[in-house]
């Protein structure tokens, strides 16, 4: 029996599947500026960064996607929003967070989830595990924050998220 026009006929079923993408929106930039940030106004900034400061960044952080500068927002009466993307296992998962005037963490969300899975990351007892933190804490998983399972990767990469964003805030305070 010739196998070649059996296995090719297996594998064509097999990629005729369709590829199930699941991704869920939970708050448009707008709803999250306002749940965090209730009637502040918000100014748009530009973060230009130097070529050495973004491989500090990826050196302190672990992440290599780029980080968007156009998704950085002043807030009057001090503060920050920034709007960022980490990598959760497979799909990309789109954060928001809030920065008091002192570079603290005030809050932070999941606007959208892709991956099919590991969702308990938006949990609001686990993002409040950034609160108060600042770039002088470690963001280490299992360290000082708690890890969850059968999402551990979407919660290392919000981890490192989140603190990519209070180094930034750090370095560009004067903004």
């Amino acid at each position: 029996m010739n196998w070649k026009p059996v296995a090719a006929g297996l594998l064509m079923a097999g990629s005729a599947a369709p590829l199930v993408a699941h991704a869920t929106v939970y708050l448009t930039v707008a709803q999250a500026q306002q749940k965090m940030f209730a009637g502040a106004a918000m100014q748009r900034v530009v973060v230009g960064m130097t070529d050495d400061q973004i491989k500090a960044l990826k050196k302190a952080t672990g992440i290599y996607h780029p980080f968007k500068a156009d998704q950085v927002y002043k807030v009057a009466g001090g503060g920050w929003f920034v709007v960022d993307q980490v990598l959760g296992k497979h799909e990309m998962i789109t954060y928001a967070v809030a920065l008091n005037a002192d570079g603290s963490v005030k809050q932070v969300e999941v606007i959208e989830y892709r991956e099919t899975y590991g969702g308990d990351v938006r949990n609001a007892s686990w993002l409040g595990q950034f609160v108060g933190k600042t770039a002088a804490d470690p963001f280490k998983l299992n360290g000082d924050v708690k890890n969850i399972s059968g999402a551990t990767l979407s919660s290392r990469h919000l981890t490192d998220g989140v603190k990519r964003i209070v180094l930034v805030r750090q370095w560009f305070a004067h903004l």
